[in-house]
């Protein structure tokens, strides 16, 4: 690519960390993506973002699929060029948006992945006085209470829990503001965390959770940190933190209906967003049928 192109490309990345305000890992992946669309007008030699156009958007997520990725994979990569492309046109750069009523092809919809209730009890069941035990303690109850997502964690600070009311002010995707009720057992264990939180975190640091060095908990962190309370707890499988988001939304959704109530939640922007879980909690009434109805029985 020409020079000015990789500078309208670098302008995009800044807007998006600067005016967006995302996070290093959304960024990490719109670079990988952008630089992928880079490639492909190298190789077609096209020399400026202008020169693509419909015909060669569609020549270029046809070749996508032929090199064997996933359509969620693809749907990933078009929805960073098309809002790419929208920056182009807002900057007066381009005029047309080639990816703009593209669509990438449809795969089978994964189900998110989700404990029961007995597994995430067993999981918060931490025994020990600690203060990283302690700690996480806190940091499991809150997940599954909360149903935050690990950016939102790491990223709260010490004003962002009133313990009185019941409330945590959280910053999600976007930067997006939203305030999600904390319930009572994660109330407990972040009094217990708060109690001992002096004798670890360095004199200025503002975050909620904390590592041994005093700093920030970073987010690799609290994942391997839950992922070795599941070995230790004897889950037998693989747990992360947005398994305890997941697991938050299907059982709310399971004793509530409310689809709309889980949408605000979690702080999904589109109800769509949030209708898998609608596919869970179906598997659910499904299995009870199966055993409670009468000519669901199988004969032996």
């Amino acid at each position: 690519m020409l020079a000015a192109a990789q500078h309208q490309l670098d302008g995009f990345i800044d807007y998006l960390r600067y005016e967006r305000r995302h996070s290093p890992r959304t960024l990490t992946a719109y670079q990988h993506d952008l630089t992928r669309l880079s490639r492909y007008c190298e190789a077609q030699d096209i020399a400026s973002w202008s020169g693509m156009d419909s015909a060669r958007s569609r020549r270029w997520l046809g070749s996508l699929h032929q090199h064997g990725l996933s359509s969620a994979s693809i749907q990933r990569i078009l929805s960073a060029s098309r809002g790419f492309y929208r920056w182009l046109i807002r900057e007066a750069h381009i005029s047309i948006n080639p990816f703009e009523h593209l669509r990438a092809p449809r795969g089978p919809r994964r189900l998110p992945n989700t404990l029961d209730i007995d597994a995430v009890q067993q999981l918060v069941a931490l025994k020990g006085s600690d203060p990283l035990t302690i700690r996480d303690r806190a940091i499991l109850e809150l997940f599954y209470s909360s149903g935050l997502r690990l950016s939102e964690l790491v990223s709260l600070d010490m004003g962002g829990v009133d313990l009185s009311t019941g409330e945590a002010r959280v910053t999600g995707k976007g930067n997006k503001t939203r305030i999600v009720p904390v319930g009572r057992y994660a109330r407990e264990a972040i009094k217990g965390w708060l109690s001992i939180r002096q004798t670890m975190a360095n004199e200025a640091e503002l975050a909620m959770f904390v590592s041994k060095r005093g700093g920030r908990l970073a987010a690799r962190s609290v994942e391997k940190r839950i992922k070795d309370w599941a070995i230790r707890q004897g889950l037998g499988r693989n747990v992360y933190p947005h398994m305890l988001r997941h697991s938050f939304a299907s059982h709310i959704l399971e004793s509530s209906g409310d689809l709309r109530a889980v949408q605000e939640l979690l702080g999904h922007q589109n109800i769509s967003t949030t209708q898998i879980y609608t596919h869970l909690d179906f598997q659910h009434l499904a299995k009870v049928f199966d055993k409670a109805h009468p000519r669901a029985k199988r004969k032996k």
